[in-house]
């Protein structure tokens, strides 16, 4: 049985991907990132979630494979999404269907002075 941790920005499958299918596996993780492209990403961006991402897993290694503990991967590569955000990596894209702002309002930077 696949078992998978979804959030709004963080999909993880214990699957493959085969012929754009994904085959349920026990030993392996696939990680989607951002599946309704709500956000802009950098190629610094995408290696460091993959980078958490890995993490994570090393930190569990020796767990069973629950789906609890995979919802916990999830959620703290959620969290680690907003801080990319908040930190200015990633923005929110202004062409995406759904905007929400799910992580929060966007920052607005000041153009200079107030009169």
């Amino acid at each position: 049985m696949m078992l998978k941790s979804t959030t709004r920005h963080i999909h993880i499958y214990t699957a493959t991907v085969a012929n754009n299918e994904l085959v349920p596996s026990d030993d392996k993780l696939t990680l989607d990132i951002d599946p309704d492209n709500e956000f802009n990403w950098s190629e610094d961006a995408v290696k460091a979630v993959y980078a958490e991402f890995d993490r994570l897993v090393d930190a569990a290694a020796g767990e069973d494979l629950t789906d609890y503990n995979l919802r916990r991967i999830g959620s703290d590569l959620e969290h680690f999404v907003r801080q990319l955000l908040q930190q200015g990596d990633i923005s929110y894209n202004l062409k995406s269907r759904a905007l929400n702002y799910s992580m929060g309002l966007p920052r607005v930077e000041a153009s200079g002075p107030s009169s």
